[in-house]
């Protein structure tokens, strides 16, 4: 990745980043004309570690070892210029079946009903790959046109053969989705492994239109 990206990338995430809002419903979505990127993975995929990671700041998003613990979407402005919104986590079952509902049915809105959202990062763990509940949500966004891509958390805990395996495998399952973005970022919070990269490639849809 070109020097002029990656510092591009470095100044946006050295910019403050606060909580806006979290909303529990859709009249509780801020009112916002900031470009937005929406954070999403099953339950215990490393969203809240890798947000922190990103913005270089511990306690942005809160970290848990209870899947399930992010029920609202949560919504943080970056320095004026993006918006990232930290959405439910999906997959777990210790919730009750209505709330799961309650809140799947916010997430599918806000994807569905939101024109300033850029693009979805979903978050993948490198040990395990694509789920069925990761291919359904894959789905969703291909029918709302939504722009998304592949997110590997945790690749510090995979193996080196493992790894290059898993990304050949979802290069090719992603040639088969619309709304799939071609390339697939590979990250550790941990580790810091491409973390510089994805601050960059976010800085980029921080000026794209809709179609970025």
């Amino acid at each position: 990745m070109a020097a002029a990206a990656l510092e591009a990338g470095r100044k946006l995430f050295a910019q403050a980043c606060g909580f806006v809002a979290g909303a529990l419903g859709p009249d509780q979505v801020p009112l916002s004309e900031l470009p937005e990127v929406a954070f999403a993975g099953r339950s215990n995929v490393g969203k809240s570690s890798l947000l922190n990671a990103l913005t270089g700041r511990r306690t942005l998003a809160r970290t848990s070892n209870t899947p399930g613990r992010t029920r609202q979407l949560n919504f943080f402005d970056l320095g004026g210029r993006l918006m990232l919104v930290d959405l439910p986590g999906y997959g777990y079952a210790e919730a009750s079946k209505a709330d799961i509902a309650a809140w799947t049915r916010l997430t599918r809105a806000y994807l569905k009903g939101r024109p300033q959202l850029r693009r979805v990062m979903l978050l993948i763990d490198a040990r395990h790959g694509l789920k069925p509940s990761d291919r359904d949500v894959m789905k969703e966004l291909d029918a709302a046109a939504v722009s998304y891509q592949i997110v590997l958390t945790k690749a510090d805990k995979a193996k080196s053969g493992a790894l290059q395996d898993l990304l050949r495998r979802t290069r090719g399952e992603l040639a088969k989705h619309v709304a799939a973005h071609p390339e697939i970022a590979v990250t550790s919070a941990v580790a810091g492994e491409g973390v510089a990269e994805l601050r960059a490639a976010l800085a980029a849809l921080a000026v794209l239109g809709p179609s970025g």
